[in-house]
This record gives C-alpha cells, sequence and structure tokens, in this order.
C-alpha cells in the first residue's frame, strides 16, 4: 500500500523554514528594540527612565516559550503570595529548564534573598548577569546584598556599574554616594 503525501515534497521544510525566519526576526527585532531603548536609557530623564526600564523588564521577562513564561508567572505569583519555597521551586524549574535565560536567575536570586540566603541570591545573581551583563535589576541586587553583607566596596561597585547603564536613578546614585563618602572616610 502506498502512502499519500499530504502536502506537496518541500512544503514543510517551507513552513520550518518561514517559521525559523520569523522566529529570528522577531528575536532580532527584540534584541534591537533592546540595543535602542539602552541607548535611550543612558541619556533619559527620571521620569523617561522608569518608563524604558518597564519595557526592557518586559522585554527581559519573555523567554521565548509559553510554559517558561508560565513558570515565570507561576514564581512571581508565589512571591506575590509571600510564599517563597513555592517561588523558589518554580523558579528552579525555570533555571533547570531555561538555564540561558537571565531572567529567571534573577527572579530566583529575589526569592532567595527574601529567604535570606544571600549565597545563592549572589550566585544567581552573577549568573543573570553573565547572561545579561545590561541587567540593571541584578546590579541593584547585587549592591544592596553587598551592603547588607557590609562589603561597601563591592557595593559600590555594583552601584557605578548600575549607573553607567541607568545613570538617572537618584536612588542609586545617592546609594553610591553615601558609599563613596563612606569609602573615603574610612580612608583617611
Amino acid at each position: 500500500m502506498k502512502m499519500r503525501r499530504l502536502f506537496p515534497i518541500g512544503i514543510t521544510s517551507v513552513t520550518a523554514r518561514l517559521a525559523i525566519a520569523f522566529f529570528c526576526m522577531t528575536s532580532v527585532g527584540h534584541a534591537s528594540e533592546e540595543a535602542v531603548l539602552l541607548q535611550r536609557l543612558a541619556l533619559a530623564d527620571e521620569a523617561t527612565a522608569a518608563q524604558i526600564e518597564q519595557r526592557l523588564t518586559q522585554i527581559w521577562s519573555r523567554s521565548g516559550s509559553a510554559s517558561f513564561d508560565l513558570l515565570l508567572q507561576r514564581g512571581e505569583d508565589a512571591l506575590e503570595a509571600d510564599d517563597i519555597p513555592a517561588a523558589i521551586e518554580h523558579f528552579t524549574a525555570l533555571t533547570d529548564h531555561a538555564p540561558e535565560f537571565a531572567e529567571g536567575w534573577h527572579r530566583r536570586a529575589q526569592a532567595y534573598f527574601l529567604a535570606d540566603l544571600m549565597g545563592p541570591a549572589v550566585a544567581d545573581l552573577e549568573r543573570s548577569l553573565a547572561l545579561n551583563p545590561n541587567h540593571f535589576g541584578a546590579l541593584r541586587g547585587m549592591a544592596g546584598i553587598f551592603e547588607r553583607l557590609n562589603m561597601p566596596q563591592m557595593a559600590f561597585k555594583a552601584y557605578a556599574a548600575f549607573l553607567t547603564i541607568h545613570p538617572s536613578d537618584s536612588t542609586v546614585r545617592s546609594a553610591r554616594d553615601r558609599l563613596q563618602q563612606t569609602l573615603l572616610g574610612s580612608r583617611i
């Protein structure tokens, strides 16, 4: 018995090529939008920077997979409900299945921080920054942890790195300046 083709030869490969091309264009589109937003962020006033920060966070929160986005949402919902162990579980599942998704590591670091697990939080922030060196949220988190651990030089460096990307954030600028005064005072 001879099987009949449902589609002419090559139609599935053409469809697959079109799907791949669309995915690549979408990824490139987000990458170029991200680059433009980062350039604008470097020059923006504080009000405009807040809008740009929100858009960048939206871009960075898209994994490209509905399943991974669901895990991210479940983790966020658990954080919102103050169920830190459940949040850690969801974010761990996300980082296990999507290890190249920087936002998964960033969000799990937040959950670890809330669980007072500073070592794992720093490790996850480092991983997030390795995947996305422009992730100013991870830099801000790193600085906060270093301050909490009484490591002012490391906190100062993290705040300074944050400000090279997001210079209009007055709260971070004040924290950096405060630490700079502390560090200068300890040298005198």
